[in-house]
């Protein structure tokens, strides 16, 4: 079989969530199946780190597709020209679009629909954008997949889907995050804050993380007990809003806040493993990788009562409201304050994070290929 694969996300030392959700997938699936031809087809020229094995095909098409009006000519004109030149039985579209104008069979991954939910995080384009496709995709793919049983829920209730069209194919966790030594941990600390404790933040820098709260609340938290524990904070600015800015600027405590920028997976995992707990106290998320993250590195995690995240965390995280400041810094109090609750949320995170594994996302989302494939024209 000739498989199609929209690659556009994988981009050398920038993946992000669904970048590495194409990579982890794909990397495994391409290997698992030698007997079917891969075409990767990416916006701009890639690395040969993401031609994973002999039985990959890689394809360049323009224009690189990152502005929104770019975006649409990638899809819609120049995708279409190369799939029919291709004549695959499925194009696989990890990213939440796909072309409109092919008669080629789509299986296409809508991680979440935020864009719904929270319109005001997205620029005027890009919700157009969603806004436009979405609807379309829907109705025109041959399959969905989603991250999460919420997700699924959602694509349901706002766009009319048949349920049976959508498979819920979960996330997994980088293998760099494990436990590591107190030694180790001690070390990290001496890099990053000067020997002391802290919280962590990791994700994208934009209001959907509710940074803006987690500044106050983080302020609060020090105002109320004047202690040496500092906030690291990982990630590129995507949308530093005047709600972030305004709220860090206002901090008193500010100075215990550590950017550290975007870092990668190995540093990444050693800054999650040495931390209190992971804050990942979003207003909405699809899925929410870095909860399992932290499990696999065996360190507490405090997350939302929204969306999917109650789903992902189980039982094993502390939940809090996102959109309560002064419930955050209470949880933040409690977890510091309570080491028999850091130490059941740990044990409970080892059971928890069984449920995910790149190795399952794989498998599922390979079943959801050949689904699309058998499926009536």
């Amino acid at each position: 079989m000739k498989i199609a694969v929209n690659t556009r996300l994988l981009l050398k030392n920038k993946l992000e969530g669904i970048g590495w959700f194409t990579y982890e997938s794909f990397s495994r699936i391409v290997k698992a199946h030698p007997e079917h031809e891969f075409h990767f087809i990416f916006d701009r020229p890639w690395s040969s780190e993401f031609i994973f094995s002999d039985n990959v095909i890689p394809h360049k098409i323009s224009p690189p597709a990152r502005h929104a009006f770019l975006i649409y000519i990638w899809y819609e004109l120049s995708l279409p020209q190369l799939i029919k030149k291709i004549n695959p039985d499925v194009l696989v579209s990890p990213d939440a679009f796909n072309t409109l104008h092919s008669k080629v069979k789509k299986l296409t991954v809508i991680h979440d629909l935020n864009f719904e939910h929270h319109p005001e995080q997205m620029s005027f384009l890009f919700r157009k954008l969603y806004k436009y496709y979405t609807p379309g995709i829907c109705k025109n793919t041959d399959r969905i997949a989603t991250v999460s049983n919420f997700s699924k829920k959602d694509i349901v209730k706002h766009y009319g889907v048949d349920e049976n069209k959508i498979d819920v194919v979960f996330n997994g966790a980088n293998s760099n995050f494990i436990p590591i030594s107190e030694s180790e941990k001690e070390k990290v600390r001496n890099d990053y804050t000067y020997g002391n404790p802290y919280f962590v933040f990791i994700g994208a820098l934009n209001p959907r993380k509710n940074l803006a709260r987690l500044f106050m609340a983080f302020d609060k938290f020090k105002h109320e007990g004047q202690n040496n524990i500092k906030y690291v904070i990982v990630g590129e600015k995507m949308y530093w809003s005047n709600d972030i800015k305004n709220a860090y600027e206002n901090m008193s405590y500010k100075k215990d806040v550590i950017f550290t920028g975007r870092l990668e997976p190995n540093q990444l995992g050693k800054v999650l493993a040495s931390a209190i707990a992971l804050t990942y106290i979003s207003i909405f998320e699809g899925f929410g990788i870095p909860i399992i993250e932290a499990f696999n590195a065996e360190v507490p995690v405090i997350t939302s009562n929204t969306s999917s995240m109650p789903e992902i965390a189980g039982d094993a995280a502390l939940i809090t409201d996102p959109f309560d400041v002064n419930k955050i810094a209470k949880a933040m109090k409690t977890m510091v304050d309570d080491e028999k609750l850091r130490k059941d949320l740990i044990v409970k995170g080892r059971v928890q994070k069984t449920r995910f594994s790149w190795e399952k996302t794989a498998d599922n989302l390979w079943e959801s290929i050949e689904k699309t494939i058998n499926s009536k024209p």
